[in-house]
């Protein structure tokens, strides 16, 4: 089935646009940010994995990640973020490419939630992508009002993702979400319209 990407950068609205599309459209859909979770929470050869490579205090005894600590280590150290890139990534997309090549109904899209889309190279894979964008300034103010987080991990974790104006170069379609809810429902309908009529 036709398989859409979504990506963008962090704090620039995905997950809300996704879920406003997914209201208009007939799609399946797949979370990597909440598969990533659920690989980190579960996963025991994950757990050996970060334990080993990222730090030994990664998990508490209970076996629960500790997220705050894998953040700070991750955003000081790119080495490490990209060792943990390397760990989780390649579970991830084995499991959203499984069910992308699951038989659907005519015009039924597949919709991929994937932050780091172009970081992993998988923009092959996506018959259309979806750049949702907003200024560094918006994010990171999201950042730490929203997921209370400071200022310099806000820039660090910007600092370590593909600048927005290049992902915007490699899109099919630009969803700018810079202001109110207003805006991104009606770039969501127009899209939904868009594809409803391009796929049914």
């Amino acid at each position: 089935m036709p398989t859409l990407g979504i990506t963008g950068g962090i704090a620039t609205g995905k997950t809300t646009f996704r879920r406003l599309l997914l209201d208009q459209i007939d799609a399946d859909f797949f979370d990597a940010d909440a598969c990533a979770r659920e690989l980190l929470d579960s996963n025991e050869t994950i757990r050996e994995q970060v334990l080993e490579s990222i730090s030994p205090a990664a998990y508490a005894a209970d076996g629960t990640p500790n997220r705050a600590l894998i953040r700070e280590i991750i955003y000081n150290d790119l080495a490490k973020k990209k060792t943990l890139e390397g760990i989780l990534h390649p579970a991830i997309r084995e499991r959203w490419t499984t069910r992308a090549q699951a038989p659907a109904p005519r015009g039924r899209l597949f919709v991929v939630d994937i932050p780091l889309l172009f970081e992993t190279r998988a923009e092959s894979l996506f018959d259309v992508i979806i750049v949702v964008a907003a200024t560094a300034e918006t994010q990171i103010d999201r950042i730490t009002r929203h997921r209370h987080l400071p200022a310099d991990i806000a820039r660090k974790i910007l600092a370590s993702q593909w600048s927005l104006s290049l992902k915007m170069q490699k899109a099919t379609h630009v969803v700018w979400n810079d202001s109110g809810p207003g805006p991104l429902e009606s770039q969501a309908a127009l899209l939904a319209a868009h594809f409803r009529l391009t796929h049914d």
